[in-house]
């Protein structure tokens, strides 16, 4: 039961891999007909043999040097048509299994970015890095030499087995009984080398997110002088990968040792029943060299086949994690009759909302009722873990709410396409990102098709115009990756210019200022000032005197809101708001 349904995943994975050879079915028939082509010319060559044999058989010099120049020319011109058709087998063949796996390759990138935060949480960059680039590698070979490596050997063995039954059938009969035992021990192999394959592949994956958790991090490796530990443990890693690999090799060898053993089995019975039929005049001299050339082609043919299983397995279990990616549903996707949004005012209600990560371990918020009307700025503040920033997060619907309904100008979020609804979001990250690339670039993402003039006026709203025209190259400087070149408070004022040019209706503020100076601190500030002035607002407040001036602040714990109001009006009342802006203002 088991096995049947491993083998219905392996066609399902086949079938949904079949679709990318529809653009290139032109392309597909003639690499198949050149490699008909080329397979016919190699089946050609054992029967001129046998008739320039037997020619020479009948004494006749005249009759064989005739016989030898036709068959020479005739040999001559398929070895032109079997060079041009292998050409284009080695160059068109390849270049359509390179544009498969760019096909892949893009729809496997597409999907990713419809995919939630919550795949993002739970699945390494390096196994996904592992599955756009390594397996998709292996997908070119396989896209190209499979349909073309089962048609050429299909057709060597099944003409061989025609030609050769005419020159002999119970010698023939004799060899092709050995198929079915080395099938068998292919079959055998098969399954150990799938399953080190796959392994092989996960363990490149992991060896490839440890590699990149540890050089993004470098910065803090070096500064704990921990070198010889990361050393350590990438050592550890990559002996786990060598284990992988050497398992893989294992199963490969005794597969090839196998074939061998069976193609040695083939000229051995060849040779013994060859000339136990030749002694008894059942065949002659000219038939037997054909024979041997025949058994030259099925052994090389069925080599061939063999060993491309090999190549097979690595093309499969590239596809099965392709698959495995694909089939990832999306958490969150538009509604059937999703609305756009249009002349958004910014009147914003939290209506009973809870919501909860994973199910088994509880609700993050629980019942949550916020109205914001248009031009408000909201802080929110309450000790970490208490869900700030995931009440912000559920806005843009980076996370589906579990309960409960969100609303902007009455509309729930769900009946609003996400291009739509995100287009008229703007979000400042805590952790501010920038795109490895240059300052202009980094700004327009905010606004693509943005001019110049536009870009500069987001930069001088941000207050960043000043330090980027003092850079090396202004606003072509190369910021480095993830901004490495830039100062805490620069990063910021640039992702602040990029909301400034993409002029959303609606901000979400996550900005930790605590790590800046008080110069860069003051800059950031006044940013973000001018970047909320008239637009509906959410601030995650981290310096609580940055929030005096806000419209109403709430107060959010693990046990959900449990103040609103303003400043001073929090103030007087002496609860949890005046605690933290005691706590905050002694240090």
């Amino acid at each position: 039961m088991k096995q049947t349904k491993k083998q219905g995943h392996i066609l399902l994975d086949i079938r949904s891999f079949s679709k990318y050879y529809k653009p290139y079915l032109w392309i597909m028939a003639f690499d198949l007909l050149c490699a008909c082509l080329s397979t016919i010319c190699e089946l050609v060559l054992p029967v001129i043999v046998r008739k320039i044999t037997n020619t020479a058989g009948l004494g006749n010099s005249g009759l064989l040097l005739d016989t030898v120049l036709k068959l020479g020319l005739l040999y001559l011109f398929l070895r032109v048509v079997d060079t041009f058709a292998n050409y284009y087998m080695a160059n068109t063949g390849h270049v359509m299994g390179a544009r498969i796996e760019t096909d892949m390759r893009r729809d496997l990138f597409a999907h990713l970015m419809k995919l939630d935060f919550h795949y993002f949480d739970n699945t390494k960059v390096g196994q996904i890095m592992s599955r756009i680039s390594n397996d998709l590698f292996d997908i070119t070979e396989f896209a190209h030499h499979c349909p073309e490596e089962i048609f050429i050997c299909t057709i060597k063995i099944v003409g061989s087995f025609i030609i050769l039954s005419r020159i002999n059938l119970y010698l023939t009969l004799i060899i092709f009984a050995l198929l079915p035992l080395m099938l068998v021990s292919v079959a055998f192999f098969r399954k150990g080398m799938k399953n080190a394959f796959k392994k092989q592949r996960e363990q490149t994956g992991e060896l490839n997110a440890q590699v990149e958790d540890t050089l993004l991090g470098i910065r803090v490796v070096k500064s704990f002088a921990n070198e010889e530990m990361e050393e350590e443990r990438f050592a550890e890693g990559n002996k786990r990968f060598f284990a992988t690999k050497k398992n893989s090799y294992k199963y490969m060898a005794r597969f090839q040792a196998c074939t061998r053993f069976f193609d040695g089995a083939m000229y051995v019975a060849v040779i013994i029943a060859g000339s136990l039929f030749m002694v008894r005049g059942k065949i002659n001299a000219a038939d037997l060299i054909a024979y041997l050339l025949y058994i030259q082609t099925l052994i090389t043919s069925i080599r061939k086949l063999v060993e491309f299983t090999e190549q097979f397995q690595r093309g499969l279990t590239g596809i099965e994690r392709f698959n495995e990616v694909m089939c990832v549903e999306p958490g969150i996707t538009d509604a059937a009759d999703a609305i756009e949004l249009n002349a958004v005012a910014g009147n914003i209600e939290y209506n009973n909302v809870s919501f909860s990560y994973e199910a088994e371990n509880g609700e993050v918020l629980s019942h949550i009722n916020i109205q914001v009307k248009k031009g408000e700025n909201i802080a929110i503040v309450g000790p970490s873990g208490g869900g700030k920033t995931t009440l912000c997060n559920l806005l843009p619907r980076f996370y589906e709410i579990a309960d409960g309904a969100i609303t902007i100008d009455g509309l729930p979020i769900q009946e609003i396409s996400l291009k739509s609804l995100r287009d008229h979001i703007g979000v400042v990250q805590q952790d501010v990102y920038l795109f490895s690339g240059t300052v202009r670039e980094n700004i327009v993402y905010g606004a693509p098709d943005a001019a110049d003039d536009a870009v500069i006026e987001a930069a001088q709203n941000a207050g960043a115009h000043e330090f980027i025209s003092a850079l090396p190259d202004g606003y072509d400087t190369y910021v480095g990756e993830r901004g490495l070149k830039l100062s805490g408070g620069q990063k910021q004022r640039i992702a602040i210019a990029r909301l400034f040019l993409k002029n959303p209706p609606i901000l979400i503020l996550d900005v930790a200022t605590s790590a800046l100076d008080n110069e860069s601190e003051l800059l950031v500030q006044k940013s973000l000032e001018r970047l909320a002035k008239n637009r509906t607002t959410f601030t995650i407040a981290h310096r609580l005197t940055t929030i005096k001036n806000a419209t109403k602040i709430i107060v959010l714990t693990e046990n959900g809101i449990v103040e609103a109001g303003t400043h001073q009006e929090l103030m007087e009342k002496g609860g949890e708001y005046a605690k933290l802006y005691g706590l905050y203002t002694s240090l």
